[in-house]
């Protein structure tokens, strides 16, 4: 993390050269979160190795207004050669009580050279009383490994308790 530039904002910057044939990698962010609820990030970053790159960028962001949180985030990463991927999702939590909370996310994971895209739909629910949280969750994904069609779909379940003690 590198010094404030301005209240608010923060910024992140890496570099890790390559050694012995393998790939260098630099990158840098940006989070800005000056008015109550709103967080904002960017980030961008490269790959290089003898012959190939390859550039990473996301731009994210998430809003809470009362019970509410609602949140995007865009991924471009593009290879020079050609297989190009993108990847787009969104959220919104709803608090129900200081121990009920309740989630819908979407994401959509496009890949250069492919006919179907892969989608991915989650609702999920968590209960925490005291020391122990109970979660459940129910996922359902189509165009899996970019196959359309039945063969291209899942669905999964999921449910966890943990306990603090």
């Amino acid at each position: 993390t590198l010094p404030s530039l301005m209240d608010d904002l923060t910024v992140q910057a890496s570099y890790s050269p390559g050694g012995a044939g393998g790939p260098s990698a630099s990158a840098i962010g940006f989070t800005y979160a000056g008015i109550e609820g709103l967080s904002v990030s960017y980030g961008a970053g490269q790959t290089e190795t003898v012959g190939s790159e390859a550039d990473a960028t996301t731009i994210k962001g998430s809003y809470a207004y009362g019970s509410f949180t609602f949140g995007l985030s865009q991924t471009d990463y593009d290879v020079d050669s050609g297989n190009d991927d993108e990847v787009s999702s969104y959220k919104v939590s709803y608090t129900v009580s200081d121990d009920l909370s309740i989630t819908y996310g979407s994401e959509t994971h496009m890949t250069g050279g492919q006919t179907t895209d892969e989608e991915v739909e989650a609702i999920s629910a968590s209960f925490t009383s005291g020391g122990m949280t109970i979660s459940a969750a129910s996922i359902e994904a189509t165009g899996v490994d970019h196959t359309a069609g039945v063969s291209g779909e899942a669905e999964r379940w999921k449910i966890s308790a943990s306990f603090a003690f």
